[in-house]
This record gives structure tokens, sequence and C-alpha cells, in this order.
């Protein structure tokens, strides 16, 4: 059953009025790193680094209600099993569909090491290798993101990534959803603890007697999450500070309303900060845009959630003309982007600021989510403007060399010399020089 919602009636943000920047400044949505969370994430953060197992075990009955010990932390062979008997065919088959267009998609991210000379006796390069062990967090929540292990893991595996392991939270008789235990197994994930939260970052990040440490943890969850990243970012590293879910949709006249409803629930829909915001020049595309969300709303099973989002953080911003709308979606940032004109592919040279750009109308921002076999962790809060997402890059560690011969170096030595000097870095000059003298 569907919950009860009101009509529909979306923030305006006309740019006539306010101007370009008045626009962004209003939509701007930062994460709240300094949030009354952070007191309550540090405690958890600093009693695992020194407890170990005992604090992960404590916070872990606090939080989630459920009383285990270290050896149940990890889920075992047997959970795996059962999990199999307890999820459809169609569900695996649709992972493994996932699994290799992801994988596929990936493949193309590789990059291998490389050597150039340039012919006065030195040698340069770049020396690429996998990460030796990695953490994956995968929220629990209200609904089990099996499509987040995927986009995780699958990368890491195409990278070379030795163990992948996972953390996720357990429900209140201590179980694993059984569609994140088969996901992790199609996607090639070592280990699987029954930990989430803050203290599950924290474990990772720095090793108990059960949960071995690892190199960087990847994944989003919800700010007791992102903040536990943000505390142990240094003891290991993270691939982003993830907020809350996003998209903007930019739509002309030729746009279809139902799709355009569609597509902003799609994000809505996720929780009460989630973020839905429709840029276009079409005034009357707005009015019929509400009136097909207050439809589709009351056929959601979560519609409340989703209403509630819109009347928070969903806004619709009219423009002069789709150039301007197009410029505006951009300067936002958002995490997705779709493209929902007559010509989409003439826009995309125009964007530089998304995390994914959706063209058309039968690319929703969905099959991003599920299918298309791009990643769908990437960056919100409008750091895409600098932040990329999820991709083989992330489970890289890239390492200079450099080789010279004694020519070479007697070459070179001169501007070294005179940068040290200057620098008052006396040694390092000399540690050139001691070897134009022979070593002596």
């Amino acid at each position: 059953m569907s919950e009860m919602v009101e009509a529909v009636r979306l923030r305006r943000l006309v740019v006539t009025d306010l101007g370009e920047g008045g626009v962004v400044r209003i939509l701007r949505r930062p994460l709240d790193l300094a949030a009354p969370e952070m007191e309550a994430v540090t405690e958890i953060v600093a009693a695992v680094a020194k407890e170990g197992d005992a604090a992960v075990l404590r916070y872990t009955a606090l939080f989630d209600g459920v009383e285990l010990t270290p050896e149940r932390l990890r889920v075992a062979p047997e959970e795996f099993k059962a999990a199999r008997a307890e999820v459809p065919p169609a569900f695996v088959a649709a992972v493994r569909q996932a699994r290799e267009r992801i994988a596929a998609y990936h493949e193309r991210q590789k990059h291998g090491s490389w050597v150039m000379a340039p012919g006065d006796g030195s040698q340069l390069g770049q020396q690429v290798t996998p990460l030796s062990r990695v953490g994956v967090y995968v929220p629990g929540g209200t609904a089990p993101l099996a499509s987040s292990v995927l986009m995780n893991a699958v990368p890491a595996r195409v990278a070379g990534v030795e163990s992948v392991a996972l953390a996720t939270p357990p429900d209140r008789e201590g179980r694993v959803n059984p569609y994140i235990l088969v996901a992790a197994e199609e996607a090639g994930v070592n280990e699987v603890y029954r930990v989430g939260g803050a203290q599950a970052v924290a474990a990772l990040a720095f090793g108990t007697r059960t949960i071995p440490r690892v190199d960087k943890i990847t994944g989003p969850g919800n700010i007791y999450v992102t903040l536990a990243k943000k505390l142990v970012y240094g003891q290991v590293g993270i691939d982003l500070l993830a907020g809350p879910s996003e998209v903007a949709v930019v739509a002309d006249a030729t746009a279809n309303p139902r799709l355009v409803a569609a597509d902003l629930l799609s994000q809505a829909e996720h929780d009460l900060r989630s973020v839905a915001v429709l840029f276009t020049p079409e005034l009357g595309l707005v009015e019929r845009v509400e009136a097909e969300l207050a439809t589709q709303l009351a056929e959601l099973p979560r519609a409340g959630t989703a209403a509630r989002a819109l009347a928070a953080q969903g806004a619709v911003v009219v423009t002069p003309d789709l150039e301007t709308a197009v410029r505006l979606a951009d300067a936002f940032a958002p995490e997705h982007l779709e493209l929902l004109v007559a010509e989409p592919g003439r826009w995309l040279p125009e964007v530089k600021h998304a995390g994914t750009v959706f063209l058309g109308a039968y690319a929703p921002e969905p099959v991003g989510d599920y299918l298309a076999g791009t990643n769908h962790i990437l960056p919100t809060g409008g750091t895409a403007r600098f932040a990329s997402g999820l991709s083989v890059d992330d489970f890289m560690r890239k390492t200079s060399f450099v080789s010279l011969t004694p020519e070479a170096l007697a070459r070179l030595a001169p501007a070294i010399e005179t940068l040290a000097e200057v620098e008052g870095l006396t040694a390092h000059a000399r540690a050139v020089r001691i070897r134009l003298e022979g070593g002596k």
C-alpha cells in the first residue's frame, strides 16, 4: 500500500529573477562534515582503534541490536550456501549480466606501466600495480544494495586486487541479507563481515584480531560511515565522501512529462535528503511534470519519503533558453545528469561537471545504477567539479622510477646543485656531487 501524499509543487527558481550565480548559490548542498554526529563517530573510531573486536561487538549490539562473538563476525561458508537457496534464479542471472557489463566497461579503464628514454642516458617511468587489500562498505538500511557490491568489487577485481573484504550491517537476528551475500560471491569478494556503521570503517582501517586491516575503503553509507571515512583517511585511502543521492534533469519542449517525473522520483525515493532538480526553459512543462509527480507518487510504496525529499530538496530552475539550462545544470555539478532533450549528443560537450551523463529518453538514471556497466558510486554535493566516479584507478597505485647513467647525472648535476643550494639543502647537492667525485 502506498503512503498518502499531498499535491506536489516544486520550489521554483527563475533565472531572470535571481541570476545564474544566485541559482547555483541557493542550490548548493555541501556535505556537513561538522555535523553533530561527528562527536559520536570520533568516539567510535577511537574505541575501535584501541580495543579492536571488543569495541566492534559493543557498538554492533548498541546500534544493530544483535549480540555477536568474534567468531561470528565473519560470514561462514555455509551461510553463502544457504543464501543461494533463498534468492531466485532471476536475481542470480541479473547479477551475472550486470557483473559482465561492469567488468567490460572497467577493463577499458586499465593503464599499464610505461618507460620513456629521452636519449640523454636517463630512463623515467611509471610502474602501475594493484592495491593488495581493499575494504568495501555496503549499507544495510531499508534495502539490500546488491548493486553496490558489484560496483565496488568488480572494478577492484578488474584492477587485480588480491583480497577484497566486504562489511555490511547484520539484521536483528545477526544475519546478512542473502542478496548481498550472493552478489558478493558472484563479484569475487573474499571475506564478508557482519558489521556496519562507523565501527565497520574503523575496523577495516585499523584492523582487529578478527578483521585484518585494508589499504583502502570504498563504498557509500550514511552520515556516520561518511564521517568515519573522513577520520580514517591517511590511515587508509578512501574513494570519496558520499552525500545524499541526486539527479538533475535538463528538459526541453520535446520531453515527456511522465518520464521527467519518473526520473525525479527515482532519486527522491532513496531517502529524505535526496536531491532532484529540473532545469528547463519550458514553464508549461513544469506544470505537467508536477501533475505527473502527484499521479506517480500515489502509486509508490515509498511515496512519503519521495514527497518529503521533493519538498525539502526538490526544485525547478526556469531558464530563458536551453543553453542556459545546460550551463546551470553543469554549474550545479550533479551526481547524475539527464539530458531529456531533442539532441542530447549536441549538448554533451558542454557538460564538464557531472558524475555520469544520461543521454536521451531511453537512458534513464536507473540504467546506470544497475546494468549499463558504468559505475554508480559517484561524486555528490557538487564535488563533480573536481572528482570522478569510482574506477579501476581507485584500486591502483602508480610508482615512479628513475635510472641515470654517470654521464646523464653529470649533465643534470649543475642545475640540481643550483636548485638545492637556493633552497638551503646542502646535503641534497652533496648527494649528487659526491657521485661525480667518484664516491670519495
